[in-house]
């Protein structure tokens, strides 16, 4: 057993009455950007971690698991080798990162609304996104992401939602409505997909996660939820597919295999076809949950987390 008193302690909730806590060897940096707080520490189990307003984004130990999960079931569901890529938030830039390591694209596009937050990651967090802001492929717009959307007419074969939780007074809670969502759809190509990270699946918390899945059924024909385990989140975190055509339920371990060897430049360390299969196979609590679920969330009545 460790000496908790030899620490320096993060507690980050995870319901009102749960939580976890980090060892922390030091704060990188802390800052009060316009929309949010953030704060870059190195903690003693996973380096360096990415905090905004409190809850943990990612850490250098395991956020290949997380952003490997987000992008890849997409980007393998692109009816045809992908070309483009827009990612929603993403401050890290490992989401930005996972997405070009696919030689077809030849535009990825980064939208985060707070670009001090991006330009921290950048100085602070190579460990990160290791270099993915400088490839020549990459476009990053420090602005609100439904605004370039609503402005442009460029379709991307997949879009991928990497956003921090619709918190009342934080940056993201009209990123997550039926609205929103079938902008995103009009603005991808007819073999496109999406994907997005849905919060908590542990059980007792999986409203978040099937509010979404119900919302994202009144916009896309075709979608499926999954899930994996986080450590330094301490709990099973979600996440949905949406596609026009390709039904990632479907794409067996040789299948999902074949489409990693023909598509990625380099090995992946976190998903590969058996990894599909099995994040894809929901245990029957939230299958029922999901079924059972029947809010929409829209810009009228938003989804707003404590």
């Amino acid at each position: 057993m460790i000496n908790p008193q030899g620490y320096k302690w993060f507690f980050e909730t995870t319901t009102p009455a749960e939580g976890h806590m980090h060892a922390i060897k030091r704060t990188v940096v802390e800052a009060r950007t316009k929309f949010q707080h953030v704060e870059i520490m190195e903690t003693t189990s996973y380096g360096k971690v990415l905090v905004l307003d409190g809850r943990i984004q990612s850490s250098q130990a395991d956020e290949f698991i997380y952003h490997e999960a987000l992008v890849h079931p997409g980007m393998l569901a692109v009816d045809g080798p992908p070309r483009s890529g827009l990612v929603i938030g993403g401050g890290e830039g490992a989401t930005l990162r996972e997405m070009l390591k696919y030689p077809s694209v030849t535009r990825a596009v980064m939208v985060d609304i707070d670009g001090e937050v991006v330009e921290l990651c950048k100085r602070h967090l190579p460990e990160m996104h290791r270099g993915a802001f400088e490839d020549p492929r990459a476009e990053v717009r420090a602005e609100d992401a439904r605004a370039y959307l609503e402005r442009t007419s460029d379709r991307f074969d997949f879009i991928t939602i990497d956003l921090v939780e619709p918190l009342e007074e934080g940056p993201a809670c009209m990123l997550f409505t039926r609205e929103f969502y079938t902008l995103v759809r009009e603005r991808l190509t007819p073999g496109g997909a999406m994907t997005m990270q849905a919060g908590m699946t542990k059980l007792g918390e999986l409203a978040f996660f099937t509010s979404l899945h119900r919302t994202l059924r009144e916009v896309f024909p075709v979608v499926a939820g999954y899930q994996t385990f986080v450590s330094c989140f301490g709990t099973p975190w979600g996440f949905i597919a949406a596609t026009k055509r390709v039904d990632t339920t479907r794409q067996d371990v040789a299948a999902v295999d074949t489409l990693v060897a023909e598509r990625v430049r380099g090995p992946l360390d976190y998903w590969d076809g058996q990894t599909h299969a099995h994040a894809f196979s929901l245990p029957r609590f939230i299958r029922k949950a999901i079924a059972q679920q029947t809010r929409v969330v829209t810009d009228a009545q938003p989804l707003i987390m404590a």
